[in-house]
């Protein structure tokens, strides 16, 4: 459980990173955004790095707990889209993760360990899951180690594009149909007719 203070640090902290990613980032303007002094945010957060990571964390714990999906329920394509949506409801949260894997890829750290280590942890875990669920073979026909690496790519890659564009609201039916295909070997439902033109 967050404490009030804590909770009011990180959302400074969200803001702040989210403007200026990490290297802009600092103590100093994470307790001015918070109303604190520079000792009040040390004492919850001893450095930057922790403050991040702790950011971080949280976004990860608020994800799992809406992306924890029933891999039996039939319709695990939507619950696993409607997951990702909910993700895009934190656009600020959002823009850190983007932030951080940006300057992950050009090798700085820590972004670089946090997000070799996160991706590590998730692949493993989706991994166990799709395994413990389907076997050696997803209905599909790719293994579950190589589902897991695609469904990686594609939260991530639908992700980076929603920060770009958060005003397309095609995501979660772009991603439900992905799913359907990668996991299941389904077809995706064929698309609503358009509406026929008046006139």
């Amino acid at each position: 459980m967050v404490s009030a203070r804590r909770e009011e640090i990180l959302r400074a902290a969200l803001e702040v990173f989210a403007e200026r990613g990490y290297r802009g980032a600092s103590i100093d303007a994470v307790a001015e955004r918070a109303g604190l002094t520079r000792q009040g945010v040390l004492h919850y957060y001893p450095s930057r790095k922790r403050l991040l990571f702790a950011l971080l964390h949280l976004r990860d714990d608020l994800s799992r707990q809406h992306m924890h999906s029933d891999w039996n329920d039939p319709d695990m394509p939507a619950r696993l889209a409607e997951a990702l949506a909910f993700d895009q409801g934190m656009p600020s949260l959002a823009q850190v993760h983007s932030v951080v894997m940006a300057e992950a890829a050009t090798g700085q750290e820590p972004a670089r360990g946090f997000a070799r280590e996160r991706h590590r942890e998730l692949i493993e875990t989706i991994t166990e899951d799709l395994a413990g669920r389907f076997g050696e073979r997803l209905p599909s026909g790719l293994t579950p180690s190589t589902a897991a690496t695609a469904l990686m790519a594609l939260f991530e890659g639908i992700q980076q594009q929603w920060v770009v564009d958060c005003d397309d609201e095609r995501y979660q039916d772009t991603v439900r149909d992905a799913l359907a295909v990668l996991l299941l070997g389904t077809q995706p439902a064929p698309p609503s007719p358009m509406p026929a033109a008046k006139g």
